[in-house]
Formats: C-alpha cells, sequence, structure tokens
C-alpha cells in the first residue's frame, strides 16, 4: 500500500517553512498531497486558486508532491477521499505543539487509522509565519527570504493593487 500524506494548511501565503516541510515529506512518503484549506477564522489575502497555482509552481520540481484545494469540511473526510493514510504538520514551537497535539487528538478518535506526523521546523524557519510575512510584505518590507521567489512576486502584486485600488 503507498503511504499518503496529506499537508492541510491555509497557506497564506505559502512559505519557505512550508516547503521545507513539504520536501521533507516528500522524502518520507510515496506521496504528498498539499490541501489548501479554508481556514474560516481567518480573511484570506489570496484566493484558494491563486494558492493552489503559487503552490504548484513553488514544488514543480517535486515528482511525488500534488496540491488539491478543499473550500471546506473535515481533514479527516479529504484524507478518505485521497486515500492517505498520514496528516503531515509542521511544528515551530511549544505553541504549535500544544494546538497541533489537540487537532491530532481530534483526528484520532474520528479515525485512528490515520497518523498525524509531525516535523520539526528546520532551525532557519522557526519565526516564519504566515502573518508575519502578510504583515512585512504589506508595508513594503522584503520577504524574499521567507518565500518562493514566485510567492514574493505575488505578494508584492498584491499588495500593489491594494496600495491602487
Amino acid at each position: 500500500m503507498a503511504k499518503i500524506a496529506l499537508f492541510p494548511g491555509s497557506f497564506d501565503p505559502f512559505t519557505n517553512g512550508h516547503l521545507d516541510t513539504v520536501v521533507r515529506a516528500s522524502q518520507l512518503f510515496d506521496e504528498v498531497v498539499i490541501a489548501v484549506m479554508t481556514n474560516t477564522a481567518k480573511k484570506a489575502l489570496f484566493t484558494p486558486d491563486e494558492k493552489v497555482a503559487l503552490i504548484e509552481a513553488a514544488t514543480a520540481k517535486l515528482t511525488n508532491v500534488r496540491v488539491v484545494a478543499q473550500a471546506n469540511g473535515l481533514t479527516i473526510a479529504l484524507a478518505h477521499q485521497l486515500g492517505a493514510n498520514f496528516i503531515v504538520r509542521g511544528l515551530r514551537n511549544a505553541n504549535d505543539l500544544a494546538y497541533e497535539s489537540d487537532i491530532a487528538r481530534v483526528n484520532q478518535s474520528l479515525d485512528d487509522t490515520i497518523e498525524t506526523v509531525f516535523l520539526l521546523a528546520s532551525s532557519q524557519y522557526l519565526a516564519v509565519s504566515s502573518s508575519m510575512i502578510k504583515e512585512v510584505a504589506q508595508f513594503g518590507g522584503d520577504v524574499s527570504s521567507l518565500v518562493p521567489a514566485n510567492v514574493a512576486s505575488a505578494l508584492a502584486n498584491k499588495f500593489a493593487q491594494v496600495h491602487h485600488d
């Protein structure tokens, strides 16, 4: 049986930390499916279609990685739909561990055949968060070392539009 891992997130925007997690997961699993999910608690900068396109471009060299969009629904239901038997989550700090552990426990109660696998963030990405990147980019700061090049361009374009509207 193929080892298929689901990497869900809002990815608004997709960061180098996310990319690092995907690269590492792609070495552990036969297939990694990045699922662009809708976080109802956050106002998104990019549309789901924009996120999928940006992530597909950033991960194009990874032959066992694909990207899907899931507007709403349970991560476990999507895992079933995709035949995924693992959920991959990245951890930067103790706060992430506490938050992600709770989610993993709920997912385990929904289906104990799907295992959550935590990958510790590489040290250079410990302080990288999508919300921090948006904040810096909004005020013209250079985020090119924190996100893939195509995402940096998309952020600059998005905030240029906002300032002209």
